[in-house]
């Protein structure tokens, strides 16, 4: 099921990018491993997947040490400030920077890991209250102040797009979210590098690639039902 499942991601990722004239390498998948047991990550792996989100800092540890070490493992869930200890060691990418206070946090901990901190800063481009994220209007600011920090690198932004069944609905989040990175991007900040567009899982990953996303975060297309939604 999963080989079969990669093989159809893979073939609208590309379906997506030559509709725009993108190459399909600027796209990275990341498979979302909410609940699904380390049997079908490693099949998962098993077919060249390298690249997996976790919610949650628990959860995420209770999977690293059991499975291949050079697996990227990406923090995709609200982070609390007092788990940022357990994963500076060894986090590949945190999606969901969104204050400050966050931030502080993650510098204070990566200084202790001797590690400078892959970061996109979350953006809640759909205003609902129920999703984490800074508001669009202030993300130029925090991106500002968080590049100060030295252990910490801007690598883009991230959004959650709002539900819609027809994903098209879905596109403005996405636009605004790639208007704001091109705006930061011209700024050539320091400690920022804006590469990664965060956008898109399984109900829209093909419009957000369309809106320039270069990692989307898909569960249940991968996954199945099942799976992901147990919890």
């Amino acid at each position: 099921m999963i080989e079969k499942n990669l093989e159809i991601i893979k073939q609208r990722i590309e379906r997506s990018c030559k509709k725009v004239g993108r190459n399909p390498d600027e796209v990275t998948l990341v498979g979302v491993t909410k609940t699904v047991n380390v049997d079908i990550i490693k099949e998962a792996y098993s077919h060249g997947l390298i690249n997996f989100g976790e919610n949650k800092v628990q959860e995420l540890l209770s999977k690293k040490d059991i499975l291949p070490e050079n697996i990227n493992w990406h923090l995709i869930g609200h982070l609390q400030r007092n788990k940022v200890k357990y994963i500076t060691d060894f986090i590949y990418l945190i999606h969901s920077l969104d204050s400050y206070e966050l931030a502080l946090e993650i510098d204070r901990q990566a200084k202790k890991s001797k590690r400078q901190i892959p970061v996109l800063i979350q953006v809640n481009t759909s205003s609902e209250e129920t999703k984490y994220g800074i508001e669009p209007e202030n993300a130029l600011t925090l991106t500002k102040q968080i590049a100060e920090l030295e252990n910490l690198k801007i690598k883009g932004l991230m959004t959650i797009g709002a539900f819609f069944s027809d994903p098209e609905m879905v596109r403005p989040c996405f636009k605004t979210l790639k208007k704001i990175f091109d705006k930061i991007k011209m700024l050539d900040l320091k400690n920022v590098d804006m590469k990664e567009l965060s956008m898109g899982m399984t109900n829209d990953y093909e419009v957000a690639i369309e809106e320039g996303a270069t990692i989307i975060r898909i569960g249940t297309a991968l996954f199945g039902e099942r799976n992901y939604n147990k919890n």
